[in-house]
């Protein structure tokens, strides 16, 4: 970087500053936005497009500086609007931006396709003053698209790399792109999407706070679904209070989207006044170690055995061995098979009229077309949501999602937290993701630690619908108790 000014800052203080020493620096008058835009895009050239490549973030907004440079003017003229005035954020692929950036959920079939309208998320960033600093690579289509397909690799964008460990450590997906960004410091915080796992697991993979909400709590309208039962976007970030700023914002009520109707209590929080560093104290935790602990590697089992003591010394009452009555059940991901046909058809017809993609079955006939680029791992799942009528009306689907339902609130999380007077649940990674998303229950990962080769473990709360609140004191007590996050080296 030519700015020595910036340089130093961009290498010393720039890589873990928090949201909240940015804010002190621009109102100071020690640094600007566009400054700080300046310096994430020194951070891209060098680690993603160079060095590491990382291959995290997709494509820069055009106008950024421009953008950057007004929002400065606003805040002399008139103060910041708030905690993410000036903030350069990043965010996944698959989220609508009315500008001059393209969502193509990584696929090349939508390389060319602009937005007609911001979704609910970049307009509620816009209104907050945040700059939307670009787009992150994904797994293609967000991973609904082949049996075999790897975390992170999109026809778009190619492969992302964890910084951790470029080529070695799985990235997690498939909001690869914004855990890779994030972790790396390209971006100060990252808006992932998830159906199930989707945020956990690059959170967890990369040694950030993730928060996966309540369906409801964030409108789902302009971002390319898998399913609207379990859809919905979510905050990644490097702590837990960046995460409950950027939670702050995303949240809302939208007419146009009716699941956020049954936000009745959260719309109008602040998020970060939940952020107790004695959340822990008197909590009954439950610790769901069956079948989710046998995924682990025995270092992993060690780091998360580690975690669990953590909380019995910050004061948490640890409940061993919390069983699940459903964990075992033979579950399907029908209900995601059904719904992406249905739900993939009506975004495409939403765009511009001119865009020659327009169902399900123009994305697999353009794949086909392109077989080199398109299939380097198949797209069996794409063939197999394009049997299904796209109406909605089959009885496998029916009985799918009234099982679904049933078997992760009923017999599942409810069931679990009712029975043994629990605040929350816990799991390794996102290896417990399934059972509270098809339930539409919250869950937030935070950095528990790492192996002997450096590889991230995250450890994750879940609790029943709208219960960020609780999730977030638990989340930032065990957070400010072990200070377990370290930055990647790159």
């Amino acid at each position: 970087m030519e700015n020595p000014k910036l340089n130093q800052l961009s290498e010393e203080w720039l890589p873990e500053a928090t949201i909240e020493q940015m804010q002190e620096k621009m109102e100071s008058g020690e640094l600007t936005s566009k400054e700080l835009v300046l310096m994430y895009l020194s951070r891209i050239a060098k680690y993603d497009q160079n060095g590491p490549k990382l291959k995290s973030v997709l494509e820069v907004n055009p106008e950024v500086l421009h953008i950057a440079a007004a929002l400065d003017a606003e805040r002399k003229d008139k103060g910041a609007r708030g905690p993410l005035h000036g903030i350069p954020v990043l965010i996944k692929d698959n989220i609508d931006t009315n500008d001059k950036m393209h969502t193509s959920a990584g696929s090349l079939a939508l390389e060319n396709s602009y937005a007609l309208e911001d979704s609910f998320v970049a307009s509620q960033l816009r209104s907050a003053g945040a700059v939307i600093l670009g787009k992150t690579n994904m797994t293609e289509w967000a991973n609904f698209m082949a049996e075999n397909m790897p975390s992170g690799y999109s026809s778009r964008g190619g492969q992302t790399l964890n910084p951790y460990g470029p080529g070695v450590f799985d990235v997690g997906g498939s909001s690869a792109g914004s855990g890779a960004s994030v972790a790396a410091n390209l971006a100060a915080v990252a808006v992932g999407t998830e159906t199930s796992g989707s945020i956990l697991s690059p959170a967890s993979q990369n040694s950030l706070v993730g928060i996966k909400p309540t369906v409801g709590l964030i409108s789902r309208r302009g971002i390319i679904p898998i399913a609207h039962t379990q859809d919905t976007a979510g905050p990644m970030a490097r702590t837990v209070k960046d995460a409950a700023f950027l939670l702050n914002v995303l949240t809302g009520t939208d007419e146009r989207d009716p699941v956020t109707l049954t936000n009745t209590q959260l719309n109008k929080a602040d998020f970060t006044s939940y952020l107790n560093p004695e959340g822990l104290k008197g909590k009954r935790i439950g610790i769901a170690r069956e079948v989710f602990f046998d995924y682990l590697t025995d270092e992993k089992r060690e780091v998360m055995d580690e975690a669990v003591k953590k909380l019995t010394e910050l004061g948490a009452e640890v409940v061993e061995n919390v069983a699940i009555p459903s964990v075992k059940r033979k579950w399907s991901y029908d209900v995601l098979t059904y719904e992406f046909k249905s739900d993939l058809n009506s975004y495409l017809q939403g765009l511009d009229s001119n865009y020659p993609i327009r169902s399900l079955k123009d994305v697999i006939n353009y794949n086909l077309k392109n077989e080199e680029k398109m299939l380097k791992y198949g797209q069996a799942v794409l063939l197999e949501a394009e049997e299904t009528s796209g109406k909605l009306t089959e009885e496998a689907y029916i009985k799918a999602l009234e099982e679904d339902q049933f078997y992760s609130t009923e017999q599942g999380i409810d069931h679990v937290l009712k029975e043994n007077q629990l605040d929350a649940i816990v799991f390794p990674n996102n290896f417990g993701a399934g059972i509270p998303a098809k339930a539409g229950y919250p869950s937030i990962t935070v950095p528990a630690g790492y192996t002997a080769s450096g590889e991230p473990v995250g450890i994750t709360f879940t609790g029943t619908a709208y219960s960020e609140p609780q999730l977030l004191a638990l989340a930032y007590s065990y957070e400010k108790g072990t200070n377990a996050r370290k930055a990647p080296k790159l």
